[in-house]
């Protein structure tokens, strides 16, 4: 981010790169919708270039980006939640957003992986949303208890507890794994 306040704009283009699949994740997840969630990622990279000069580069990077992004899922879930632009999960296009779908899967793994996505998805749609966040941050962006906080602008022993009380309940709501 660095090199992108200096003027070196190309170095953005590896931001993209190393941080899309993973804000398409949290979007899609929040989201329920492969438009939508992809309309969100394009905003937060425009937001981070537009903002560019106002990152302080003590700051982890990941914090940022994270928080822009969640803001603005925030943001388009409240659009989206005018009655004029109802919709329903089942009637959007899916994305792959929590375990990628190996291509030598066979139709039947590839169903269930699937079928398992999607009572993921709809799991984490049962949690306080500051749970499910705090999972997102977690697991789809792999941040460190610190960023979550940051991110979520909590403790570090919230942000903690958000993500074990998150996964107590998901471990209710989730059918056991089949061996």
């Amino acid at each position: 981010m660095r090199d992108v306040q200096l003027g070196r704009t190309e170095s953005f283009e590896e931001l993209v790169r190393r941080y899309r699949a993973a804000l398409l994740h949290l979007a899609f997840s929040k989201l329920a919708d492969q438009v939508s969630a992809e309309d969100v990622v394009q905003e937060t990279f425009l937001a981070v270039f537009a903002a560019r000069h106002s990152y302080r580069v003590e700051a982890p990077f990941r914090t940022w980006l994270w928080t822009i992004a969640l803001n603005l899922c925030k943001r388009h879930a409240i659009r989206a939640a005018k009655p004029a632009s109802t919709r329903r999960a089942a009637e959007t296009s899916q994305v792959e957003w929590s375990q990628p779908v190996s291509p030598k899967a066979t139709s039947l793994q590839q169903l269930l992986r699937t079928e398992q996505n999607e009572q993921l998805r709809f799991a984490l749609e049962q949690l306080p949303e500051v749970q499910a966040d705090a999972l997102r941050l977690r697991f789809f962006g792999e941040l460190k208890y610190e960023e979550i906080a940051a991110a979520m602008e909590s403790s570090l022993n919230a942000a903690k507890m958000r993500v074990k009380q998150g996964l107590i309940k998901l471990a209710r709501l989730l059918p056991p794994p089949e061996e």
